[in-house]
């Protein structure tokens, strides 16, 4: 985006309409930083410490792709004014490496043979040292840094005056743009087994880190192992969850550590030790994976990558988890004020905030498209990015869709049912709005739209957490939504969750959300159903299927592919899998099905059947959902292999039959257990607006509450209530029941 459009920075009035809501643009349109990444705003210096596992492959060779990488970020960084130090491990599982080809390269067949013995560490050390620090000279320069090393042991530090000039000489070559870099001096340490031995000052260079960080007094310890950051449990174990922000009073007794690094002498246990000492003495830690290109950068840029240590991290968790409760308690609060507002009052919030999106459109095309920007600069997908692209059409079609709710009949406290239990005595069963929602959805901006005003529709508060990628686009959606409800109901009504650390602390509020509904991947799902005793309405993946069948229509199977598979490839309702029954195949008419996908240059894969058959490559899954321009084809026997198929590979959204055979159609209809099921129909009607729902907050994939298309009524529960005139039980004996169904009023 050009600097004359980019308006973010600027206090405004987003239109000059009468309808325009005045919004102060600077008050964080974007969300402001986490204070779990406050710190890096002020970091001048930071260590860079690179493991064993990251300085070297799995064979003990220098991994050179990875250091090339790591050498460009410190270069960047010093370019940027940061004074960088580096701590490098790696030259013992270098050396050791080296000497072992050497002796191979030496060896007789006869000694090849014989049992051979594990090189001395000290020796490993000296010789890697020297061709990792040449690696390194060598890269700095093609890069036109200069480098330069020291050598220390754990002794050195008992010197007061070794110390002090470790310190001077470091500033002197920070001030010359000089990048240091350490390493313990494995070669000549005293220690009688270095590779072993956990006492001194420092033991290893994950400790020399942390002393370092501390000595010279540095403003961030940066520590990159080979896994993302510090697991609950080994990152093998499907249970382990990693941990964002360590609290030692919390995680100190609950971790179970793995094996150490397979190549040096700490592992994770050596860096967890390590980063506790620096953030004790006020340094924050991040370890995080050094297998990624940039996380050195993106860890200054305040993103939220790895594991922090920080020594206020407790008062960070503790804030969080009452601003959790706060937020979810002003949502409900604010959703019983909504309730109890007259029907025409909740029907004018939704046509103000119809309007409002209409009148600032140019706003939140502004914030989108530097949303979408980002996207394409950081390599996204397609789908992805059509799928958070805005565009002055969705706009509108958003602000239409609003408005269809706001004209539906009141769904708040409808009559059901009425029964006389006795004389006197009316029991009604009304609708209720749930009461307060947590929605956790993927980057499509036009999905807080329509999740906010089904909200508003049913009487529910909403707590709203959106993909990162359209951060820009749900701020501003957002404070338009809120900014055009009255204060006699309150903003707070809809809140919007800008971390990814405050889900799990929003899930343990059981007595305060209602309903949680994952808008995503299966894998979301299950880990938000696992995380929480909160109700959760799971949204799955769309693996849609179209079955036709040998009576098909063609024409209008041709019809109906184009639709299902090019209206919108990118949406879960998307036919993902073609099903073809094995006549078409004789008849010629498969032919025409795949010429017409494939003019429209729809990528096919098989399977195992039509792989053979086509000659095409195999699907990589039966159930695999594409979300861009391709398909799976499969030929099936008949109707029922095709139901078959379907309950076995398919993920309960929506499959479709095409065929003549209305005998047949209707074996498909009522065998297929999927949430929408259609016959002569593309797949992409499933949808809650053109269902006539209004909108809708995902489509469940659930067999409890509510099932497809999730609109108004899927956000309400029911109530009793109960009118008499003094009525008692008193044991039965005072009561004759009628239970005499009523008219409802």
């Amino acid at each position: 985006m050009n600097e004359k459009n980019n308006h973010r920075s600027l206090s405004m009035t987003l239109s000059d309409s009468a309808r325009c809501i005045p919004f102060d643009i600077s008050r964080s349109l974007v969300d402001s930083m986490d204070p779990t990444r406050e710190f890096v705003k002020n970091v001048k210096r930071l260590i860079v410490k690179v493991g064993t596992a990251v300085v070297t492959r799995a064979d003990g060779r220098l991994a050179l792709g990875r250091l090339g990488a790591l050498c460009e970020q410190l270069k960047e960084l010093n370019s940027r004014g940061y004074e960088v130090i580096l701590v490098t491990s790696g030259a013992v599982g270098v050396g050791r490496q080296r000497l072992r080809y050497r002796k191979v390269a030496n060896s007789s067949f006869a000694d090849l043979q014989s049992p051979q013995n594990e090189f001395d560490g000290k020796a490993c050390a000296a010789v890697g040292q020297s061709s990792l620090m040449a690696l390194y000279d060598t890269m700095f320069s093609q890069l036109d840094v200069t480098s330069s090393q020291l050598l220390v042991t754990d002794s050195v530090f008992r010197d007061e005056g070794f110390r002090k000039q470790l310190s001077d000489t470091v500033n002197s070559l920070l001030g010359l743009r000089v990048i240091p870099i350490f390493n313990e001096n494995d070669a000549v340490s005293t220690k009688k087994a270095p590779y072993q031995d956990s006492s001194g000052i420092f033991w290893d260079n994950d400790s020399l880190a942390g002393l370092l960080a501390s000595e010279l007094k540095a403003d961030l310890l940066v520590m990159l192992s080979d896994v993302e950051g510090l697991y609950s449990c080994p990152p093998s174990d499907p249970r382990s969850k990693l941990i964002h922000t360590y609290i030692k009073m919390k995680h100190q007794g609950e971790i179970t550590f793995g094996h150490k690094s397979r190549l040096g002498r700490g592992g994770m246990t050596a860096k967890v030790e390590a980063a506790v000492c620096a953030a004790d003495a006020g340094i924050p830690v991040v370890i995080t994976s050094g297998y990624a290109t940039d996380n050195v950068i993106k860890v200054l840029q305040g993103e939220h990558l790895g594991t922090l240590f920080h020594k206020d991290a407790h008062l960070w968790t503790l804030a969080r988890e009452v601003g959790a409760r706060s937020m979810a308690a002003a949502a409900r609060e604010c959703s019983r004020r909504l309730q109890a507002q007259q029907p025409q009052e909740r029907r004018k919030i939704l046509l103000d905030i119809a309007d409002a999106l209409e009148a600032n459109e140019s706003m939140i095309m502004v914030e989108n498209e530097a949303d979408v920007s980002a996207a394409l600069l950081a390599g996204y997908e397609k789908s992805l990015i059509s799928r958070l692209a805005l565009t002055p059409r969705k706009i509108s079609s958003l602000a239409k869709s609003v408005r269809k709710l706001a004209e539906m009949e009141e769904p708040i406290a409808r009559v059901l049912s009425r029964t006389e239990l006795a004389d006197g005595l009316t029991l009604e069963k009304t609708t209720s709005p749930l009461g307060v929602l947590l929605v956790v959805f993927e980057s499509r901006p036009d999905a807080l739209v329509q999740i906010a005003s089904l909200a508003i529709r049913s009487g529910n508060g909403l707590l709203l957490k959106g993909g990162k990628e359209a951060k820009h686009s749900n701020a501003a959606l957002h404070k338009v939504i809120t900014s055009a409800i009255p204060g006699s109901v309150g903003s707070k009504l809809i809140g919007l969750v800008t971390s990814r650390e405050e889900i799990p602390d929003l899930l343990k509020l059981d007595d305060v959300i209602d309903l949680v509904i994952p808008r995503g991947s299966n894998k979301l799902v299950s880990k938000i159903k696992s995380s929480t005793k909160i109700p959760v309405l799971g949204h799955a993946d769309g693996v849609c299927h179209i079955y036709v069948d040998k009576s098909a229509n063609i024409d209008m199977a041709k019809h109906i592919l184009h639709d299902a598979k090019l209206d919108y490839p990118a949406a879960c309702n998307a036919m993902e899998t073609l099903l073809v029954h094995k006549d078409l195949v004789s008849e010629g008419a498969l032919n025409e099905l795949l010429l017409a996908l494939r003019s429209e240059a729809v990528t096919l894969y098989g399977g195992p059947r039509a792989s053979n058959l086509l000659n095409i490559a195999e699907a990589s899954s039966l159930h695999h959902e594409y979300s861009s321009m391709a398909c799976t084809i499969e030929i099936v026997d008949d109707v029922f292999a095709a139901i078959d198929h379907i309950n076995q590979h398919g993920s309960a959204h929506t499959d479709c039959i095409i065929t003549e055979d209305i005998e047949v159609a209707e074996a498909f209809l009522r065998q297929v257990d999927s949430a929408a099921v259609f016959h002569n129909a593309s797949t992409r009607f499933c949808d809650g607006a053109r269902f006539g729902l209004g909108a809708e907050v995902g489509i469940s994939t659930s067999r409890i509450h509510a099932r497809g298309p999730v609109g108004v009524e899927g956000l309400l529960t029911t109530r009793w209530i109960l009118r008499g005139c003094g009525q008692v039980v008193d044991g039965d004996k005072g009561v004759s029941y009628t239970h005499k169904v009523l008219k409802q009023s």
